[in-house]
């Protein structure tokens, strides 16, 4: 990862880095039909979370959305630098704050459930009809029953 990257941290009730967030997720939706959320339920739902963010330059280039239960509400990191292992460490972020780290993947989004599933987070059930658009989703769940800790430090270190 770049020397110049950033880590940040937006605490619940702040504004910090939403409307970077919105864009960016904006940006991949369009260009990828994923992360099709309403405005209004993304930046509610981001208010309420602990976000973890990567700036570089002064641009948001990836953040991670997490409720205090462990459950990531989004996850987006820019396409110009996915690769960069950005992902994986926001994962790795929520990870020191919880045991088990729990999301939602639309089941047709193929590139976050191979992420995911690298990480080592288990399908646990499908959900029919979950989005909104009618879009079904896959419950993915990565506990200390697998090691969460050990796995995602093994991953950063590669």
């Amino acid at each position: 990862m770049s020397v110049n990257i950033d880590s940040r941290v937006v605490t619940p009730g702040s504004d910090d880095y939403v409307e970077e967030a919105w864009e960016l997720k904006e940006r991949i939706n369009r260009e990828e039909g994923v992360l099709k959320q309403r405005r209004k339920f993304f930046t509610d739902a981001y208010r309420r979370s602990k976000v973890h963010c990567y700036v570089q330059d002064g641009d948001l280039i990836g953040f991670a959305a997490v409720r205090r239960d462990g459950y990531i509400l989004f996850l987006a990191v820019d396409p110009a630098y996915r690769g960069e292992g950005i992902g994986k460490r926001l994962v790795a972020r929520v990870a020191e704050d919880h045991d088990t780290i729990t999301c939602h993947a639309r089941t047709s989004n193929e590139n976050a459930l191979q992420f995911y599933e690298h990480l080592g987070f288990e399908i646990k059930r499908r959900i029919d009809d979950y989005y909104e658009d009618g879009g079904d989703a896959y419950y993915l769940k990565l506990g200390a029953d697998v090691g969460i800790t050990d796995r995602l430090s093994d991953l950063i270190r590669r």
